[in-house]
């Protein structure tokens, strides 16, 4: 199954929408590189479509996303009078097709936003799409799609044209449920449920035994998994997240550098500065200079 993956922000945005009744005998016409996704989504009957090489029977309950840079074109006229949802939409952020699911991006993916001296850099991730799905609930998705294309009409006021975008991402979330279903991996959830202990206590020592009982998993399980799902060993992603804090401090407080290294879990100043430098590149002192007045 092809899958669309949008790094997100920025999010996919609402363009335009209607519901379209087409009685049987007719097609779908045929367009190429329109420069906009094309959301289908069938409630009666069944649509006919194809998209370069690919040929879809979308049925009722089924959803397929035309893509901008694509010639697509009816295949079959349709058998009986059919009811469909068509919306436009488009991201102006970078997407890709796979015929994978995308493994979970590590913070040195493309897909990720690297590291910078500002904090405040905005972290990106990716949303996955599936291109042809049958929908896990589609009334409700039909609930969505009434609502978004019942305020049409008034789309020239700035408030309703927000409430489309809101609107819109909850038919992204119900396309995007249906490949999420089955849920993370076992190592997935280990690896995450490692994670989420590690930044609750990232102020105190831990030992990979600690970490190891307080989520019932091996130590060496756990290692294995975090490298897997997020590229880097237990203690080197608490180390990361303690930086990622210690930045915070640096630009949000007075405290002394020595007193941060504490509060983000440094037993010493010095191996604070050292680990601090390694991964950004400058010592946490002048981190904060480059950021301060005069």
């Amino acid at each position: 199954m092809p899958l669309i993956h949008m790094t997100i922000p920025p999010l996919p945005h609402y363009i335009t929408g209607g519901l379209a009744v087409a009685p049987g005998g007719r097609k779908h016409p045929s367009r190429r590189n329109i420069g906009v996704f094309d959301l289908l989504i069938v409630t009666d009957g069944c649509l006919y479509m194809g998209e370069e090489d690919h040929h879809y029977d979308v049925e009722a309950g089924h959803a397929l996303i035309l893509r901008p840079d694509a010639h697509h074109y009816a295949t079959n006229a349709n058998k009986e009078q059919t009811t469909y949802y068509w919306i436009h939409f488009q991201t102006t952020g970078d997407w890709s097709v796979a015929e994978h699911a995308l493994e979970r991006p590590t913070e040195d993916s493309p897909a990720m936003s690297v590291h910078t001296t500002n904090i405040y850099t905005t972290k990106t991730f990716v949303k996955q799409l599936p291109q042809f799905t049958k929908l896990l609930q589609p009334t409700k998705m039909a609930n969505s799609l009434q609502r978004l294309v019942q305020l049409n009409t008034n789309d020239h006021i700035p408030s309703v044209r927000w409430k489309q975008q809101l609107i819109f991402q909850e038919v992204i979330e119900h396309l995007s449920a249906s490949i999420e279903i089955s849920g993370p991996s076992p190592q997935a959830l280990c690896a995450e449920k490692a994670a989420s202990y590690l930044r609750a206590h990232y102020r105190s020592d831990i030992t990979a035994q600690q970490l190891g009982e307080s989520i019932n998993f091996h130590p060496v399980y756990i290692a294995r998994c975090m490298q897997k799902e997020f590229g880097c060993a237990p203690f080197d992603y608490l180390l990361r997240f303690r930086i990622e804090q210690a930045k915070l401090l640096l630009l949000q407080t007075d405290l002394a550098v020595a007193r941060i290294a504490e509060e983000v879990g440094f037993n010493h100043a010095a191996y604070f500065t050292s680990c601090f430098a390694k991964y950004e590149g400058i010592s946490p002192r002048k981190y904060r200079q480059q950021f301060s007045h005069g």
